[in-house]
């Protein structure tokens, strides 16, 4: 793997589901088998809950997000008195990438929340693998975002602490997509981080507006989350979950940007071959 150590929500719209799609066979878990690993959003109390009721509620489309590449559907999910609003995208409508396998992008947004909630991060919305109308997919959490926050000047920010955690975990989990529409700051002043489907290539390929703190060294903290992966991938659940969803050289490369960081103690540089910031960046 590159050593790419030195060398010398925002809120989004929905529109009306358009009619004449159907449901089509798509890409599981490795081993075959479904995985659970503010608004409406209020009756959901912590992630525990959160992943249940997206795993086990029945789901209605409301509407679908006309901005994303990929099928991206608004949704309820329900089960009994507990609701929430969530997002939905089925493996069906993933358009086919150049360097990722067909079929890969719905659980590579799972394995992104398995690293955030292992590393106690936090960043990435409660998100599971179900069914759906449209076939197999990933659902996540919706986060309503404070439009009073400039998410502009949030991704240029140098002393947000997380923003600064999302920098690192961009790094661990090689996200080759970190616009600034993609950090969802909400009311509650919590930051989180969508649309982690390019991320956990083999090559160094990290493409992301948080650039800032290249070179500088890890804050105190990021090395005890980084610590606290690297016991989990040696051998723990979270290398037993990711191994779902992730071939094997993809998470051995992950241990191998864990392992990096910790013996560098510094944020990465950009790649020299790669383009370092995504278009638009915005």
């Amino acid at each position: 793997m590159r050593d790419p150590t030195p060398r010398g929500r925002r809120q989004r719209r929905a529109a009306a589901p358009r009619d004449g799609a159907g449901p089509r066979d798509g890409a599981g878990p490795r081993d075959g088998a479904g995985s659970a690993p503010s608004s409406r959003a209020a009756a959901v109390n912590g992630d525990a809950d959160a992943l249940d009721l997206l795993a086990n509620g029945s789901l209605e489309v409301e509407g679908r997000l006309v901005v994303a590449s990929n099928a991206t559907l608004y949704c309820t999910v329900r089960n009994g008195s507990r609701e929430a609003a969530c997002v939905y995208k089925p493996v069906a409508g993933e358009r086919p990438l150049w360097d990722f396998p067909a079929g890969s992008l719905a659980g590579r947004e799972v394995s992104a929340y398995l690293v955030s909630s292992a590393a106690g991060w936090n960043l990435v919305p409660p998100t599971v693998f179900r069914d759906g109308p449209f076939g197999p997919g990933m659902c996540q959490l919706w986060i309503e975002s404070d439009e009073t926050v400039d998410v502009i000047a949030l991704a240029r920010s140098h002393d947000h602490p997380a923003l600064r955690q999302m920098a690192v975990f961009d790094a661990v989990v090689n996200n080759a997509d970190r616009k600034i529409g993609h950090l969802l700051p909400d009311r509650d002043g919590r930051l989180y981080g969508c649309d982690h489907g390019v991320c956990f290539g083999e090559d160094y390929k990290l493409r992301t507006v948080l650039w800032q703190w290249r070179g500088r060294g890890l804050p105190k903290a990021a090395l005890e989350a980084l610590r606290t992966l690297q016991q989990e991938l040696a051998g723990g659940d979270l290398a037993t979950e990711l191994g779902r969803w992730l071939s094997p050289a993809e998470l051995e490369a992950t241990r191998q940007r864990v392992e990096l960081l910790l013996q560098h103690r510094l944020h990465p540089f950009p790649p020299e071959d790669w383009p370092a910031v995504p278009w638009p960046p915005v």
